[in-house]
């Protein structure tokens, strides 16, 4: 009996990878399919970047096509990542594809160590990526990722080339002003600060900006979801309740103007004392809010000596230990977050959102 092209695509649309909720020719991830003798030959392009699982994928759909039809499978799988803006009616911004804000309700919770680590774990997975410090009165980008002593060029006397750390683009208030300077600025003033550094800077081409905010959902919260096409939020919170009490307001504040939430990181979730895990600041916490709200939790991360002492060398824990555990949970909350934005943002009609002077 002879394999037709619909047979083939009728086994690769019955697999249902969990990243992806849907076969992969209903997702769209299908480039070529065809049959030539006794192979088959298809070329899967996902939409979000996936070097970490791709060879597991490429065995489990190459053991299928194999006892489902007999064929010998010669697998191309790559990622084709698009631009996904959750206000349609925003134009994407120049060199930017995908805007995802890292934000958290309160300070002290690990918001900005995510932050250049997922950005590091997108780039690992094989994505173009920049990361924008947007934490104007306290930025800690360039301290994090060992840049803190450079300064951007510039290409025209206007605009500003980003600075390279780690294989990602980086711009920050911290590389224009020292150390000690204070910024002691209103509200507008941030705000046009933060407009400049994501509007002058010459991004090049970049799959995913990863914007880490300050904490809270103030001025800077507020301009990102409003006025620039942020294609999803990453909520960073810990287990302890009265952080998990700003954090729900971080994430009322990005549903009330449309902002898809990816997802929840719930960092600081345990401490390992050797034979066992103590739960310093409680636990499943993340979980309990992910189930509240409906989203995903993206992943969980310990409370340990090592990730703060890279962050301090400048050398963050993706680059420092790639093969560590920890690594390999940020690489797989980049994952999660990605696939969310290519496969998982629900459309939605957005409101007018008018805040008051008062």
């Amino acid at each position: 009996m002879s394999v037709s092209r619909e047979n083939l695509l009728a086994v690769l649309d019955a697999h249902v990878h969990p990243l992806i909720g849907r076969g992969l020719v209903a997702a769209g991830a299908i480039a070529s399919a065809e049959v030539v003798g006794d192979a088959a030959r298809v070329v899967i392009e996902l939409g979000f970047p996936s070097a970490g699982i791709r060879d597991a994928l490429a065995q489990t759909l190459g053991a299928q096509i194999n006892e489902q039809l007999g064929l010998v499978a010669e697998l191309s799988i790559g990622s084709r990542i698009a631009s996904h803006a959750a206000r349609k009616n925003l134009e994407p911004l120049p060199g930017i594809r995908n805007i995802i804000a890292v934000a958290s309700g309160k300070g002290g919770v690990g918001k900005s160590t995510v932050a250049a680590n997922l950005a590091l774990a997108l780039a690992a997975e094989g994505a173009r990526v920049g990361l924008l410090d947007a934490d104007i009165y306290g930025p800690s980008q360039p301290r994090m990722l060992g840049v803190a002593n450079f300064k951007p060029t510039s290409p025209d006397g206007k605009r500003m080339n980003p600075i390279a750390a780690h294989g990602i683009q980086v711009m920050s208030i911290g590389f224009l002003v020292g150390d000690d300077q204070p910024m002691i600025w209103r509200g507008p003033m941030v705000t046009q600060a933060l407009g400049q550094l994501l509007n002058e800077t010459v991004w090049d081409e970049v799959d995913y900006l990863v914007v880490d905010l300050p904490p809270g959902t103030g001025d800077i919260q507020l301009t990102l979801a409003q006025k620039i096409p942020v294609s999803g939020a990453v909520i960073v919170t810990t287990p302890q309740e009265i952080a998990l009490l700003d954090a729900r307001k971080g994430l009322q504040m990005f549903r009330r103007v449309e902002v898809p939430v990816l997802g929840i990181v719930e960092n600081m979730a345990w401490y390992d004392c050797g034979d066992h895990r103590d739960y310093i600041f409680g636990e499943g916490g993340g979980a309990r809010m992910a189930a509240q709200y409906g989203i995903e939790l993206l992943g969980q991360l310990p409370l340990t000596t090592s990730i703060r002492q890279q962050m301090d060398d400048g050398r963050p824990t993706v680059i420092a230990a790639p093969e560590s555990d920890i690594a390999q949970r940020y690489r797989e909350i980049a994952r999660r977050a990605a696939a969310q934005i290519a496969y998982g943002v629900p459309g939605a009609v957005f409101p007018t959102i008018e805040i008051s002077d008062d």
